[in-house]
């Protein structure tokens, strides 16, 4: 596994790490983990060389926070980096325009929902904690500022991130220019090509660690959805991929599988499209199976794609504007 510096954090991260919302489970996530294998699947991504693991209380209601500190005790010695969330207290993703911090972010809800994590996670401080939803106009708020000095301050964490909303990476360049915030974690991929725009740059002038989510954009690009593909009850992608957007996924799909290399899987090059910009330091493809664990993390080998695939892959860029089911 090949490593990045994350920012002006300093760490050392692997570039391929782990995005655990597929292991918490849980109401409203993806149904189907089983706890054996998703600890099988972690411990044979530390043992490859992962050290960056992200997860969320939102995720199996601490579930898989509960996950990560199994596996963060079972593994002491091998420097790994927990990377959690708070969840908004009124539990709308994603916030709005109209969102007012006091109803998503209070002070107490921030402390609580800290504390409620590091027992999950069985540490004295969490490496990265952010904020699951964001609203830019929040930035110059003074009661957030309050309550992020407080959480800075409080001993419990050694950095401060936020997560931008789905198809939104504009949505943040006010709070990043406060100085208050070290990481940014933001849907980048394929056809999500927006963050290049402005958040990319504005982050590698002001020494930001960037986490690339969704690298195969809910499975659209892993290739193996169908207009015909549906989801257990209860999984968050039936709501996610309505007709709308199933169909019209696919059919991008498809026509980006044309111009995938011999001897290449269509999700090896959704990672490696996103491993070739070195604003990236580290890339979270949700992992639920050993087998996806030693397929993805394999892309870590410092190969780079040919600049003539590249220019024909900026081509199936896909900006989309944020709908009733695009939470």
């Amino acid at each position: 596994m090949l490593q990045r510096t994350f920012g002006r954090l300093g760490w050392r991260v692997g570039e391929v790490g782990y995005g655990m919302w597929g292991v918490g489970a849980g109401p409203g996530g993806w149904q189907g983990a089983d706890d054996e294998t998703s600890l099988a699947a972690l411990q044979l991504a530390v043992d490859l060389g992962c050290n960056a693991f992200d997860t969320a209380w939102i995720y199996g209601r601490g579930h898989s926070e509960v996950l990560l500190g199994k596996l963060l005790a079972a593994n002491p010695e091998k420097g790994l980096k927990a990377f959690t969330k708070i969840p908004p207290k009124d539990r709308r993703f994603p916030s709005t325009r109209d969102s007012d911090v006091d109803d998503v972010f209070p002070y107490d809800h921030v402390m609580e929902y800290t504390e409620k994590s590091l027992r999950n996670l069985g540490v004295p401080r969490v490496d990265l904690m952010q904020f699951h939803v964001w609203e830019d106009h929040w930035a110059r708020d003074e009661r957030w500022l309050a309550t992020v000095e407080a959480l800075r301050s409080s001993g419990m964490v050694d950095g401060i991130g936020i997560s931008i909303n789905r198809w939104e990476p504009w949505n943040a360049t006010e709070v990043l220019r406060t100085g208050l915030i070290d990481a940014v974690q933001v849907i980048y991929n394929i056809f999500d090509q927006a963050p290049e725009d402005e958040l990319f740059p504005l982050c590698r002038e002001l020494g930001i660690g960037v986490i690339a989510r969704v690298p195969f954009d809910e499975g659209t690009l892993t290739g193996t959805l169908t207009k015909d593909t549906t989801w257990p009850e209860g999984d968050w992608r039936a709501s996610y991929f309505v007709p709308e957007n199933l169909h019209a996924s696919v059919d991008r799909a498809e026509a980006l599988k044309k111009i995938v290399p011999d001897g290449m899987t269509l999700p090896e090059l959704a990672l490696r499209f996103i491993l070739q910009n070195d604003d990236v330091h580290t890339v979270i493809p949700g992992m639920r199976r050993p087998g996806h664990v030693s397929a993805n993390i394999a892309v870590s080998d410092g190969r780079r794609l040919p600049e003539e695939l590249m220019r024909e892959l900026r081509a199936h860029r896909w900006d989309r504007e944020p709908t009733e089911w695009s939470q």
